[in-house]
């Protein structure tokens, strides 16, 4: 497991949920544990460890646990491979910026390694697309089709020109190919698409941030 890449805090709170018990305790709590007793913050701590899968989190019964190591699944595939397993952060909007981001993880996507071409699944977390937008792109030689899943890197916050990123405009994630147009002081997110989309224009004072790089497809399944 990589730590170095961790915020101070994470590296805390990882270490605090192997050594003990965690799940009876109050977020203000566990702050006093691992020195910052703001709530807000320890949540969301909390929150990016279990979109990395480097934390268990039952939203239900209120547990937190950590996983076995590196995110990997009891049991082996064919030839030494193993299965992932990818926090599943909800929808991702392959059209309009208007389906609302979420933070939680709403499940696991199992994946063999020899999908995805990872060791581990440090930094990654999937989504689902909902639309159509993208349905001419290539991730890894796949197109982005609606249902599919993504895996999205979210150790790589710094796009490069054309490369397909998951972003958050006001509060509403969207999956577009990234174009910095440096001419009008813009960034354009444009659509790779069999129909016509207008491309979303972003400005140097709005609420946009990149999420992640797609990385990898995982293919909805033809039944």
């Amino acid at each position: 497991m990589e730590t170095q890449k961790l915020h101070p805090i994470q590296e805390k709170l990882l270490r605090l949920a192997q050594n003990q018990s965690i799940s009876s305790l109050s977020l203000r709590q566990i702050g006093e544990l691992v020195g910052d007793k703001s709530a807000q913050k320890i949540k969301h701590h909390l929150q990016q460890l279990e979109k990395r899968g480097l934390l268990k989190i039952d939203h239900i019964k209120g547990t937190i646990e950590k996983p076995q190591q590196d995110g990997w699944i009891d049991g082996f595939l064919e030839n030494g491979k193993r299965l992932l397993q990818i926090p599943i952060v909800g929808v991702a909007n392959c059209g309009p910026a208007e389906v609302l981001a979420n933070e939680n993880v709403v499940g696991y996507l199992r994946v063999s390694n020899s999908l995805i071409k990872r060791q581990n699944n440090t930094g990654l977390f999937a989504v689902r697309a909902d639309g159509f937008s993208m349905n001419q792109a290539k991730v890894g030689g796949k197109t982005i089709n609606d249902g599919d899943y993504l895996i999205v890197d979210n150790t790589n916050c710094t796009p490069t020109e054309g490369e397909v990123i998951l972003s958050v405009i006001d509060g509403a994630a969207n999956v577009k190919r990234f174009h910095r147009d440096r001419a009008n002081h813009q960034i354009a997110l444009v659509s790779d698409s069999t129909e016509d989309y207008a491309p979303i224009y972003i400005g140097p004072d709005d609420d946009f941030f990149v999420n992640g790089k797609v990385v990898d497809v995982i293919k909805k399944p033809t039944l």
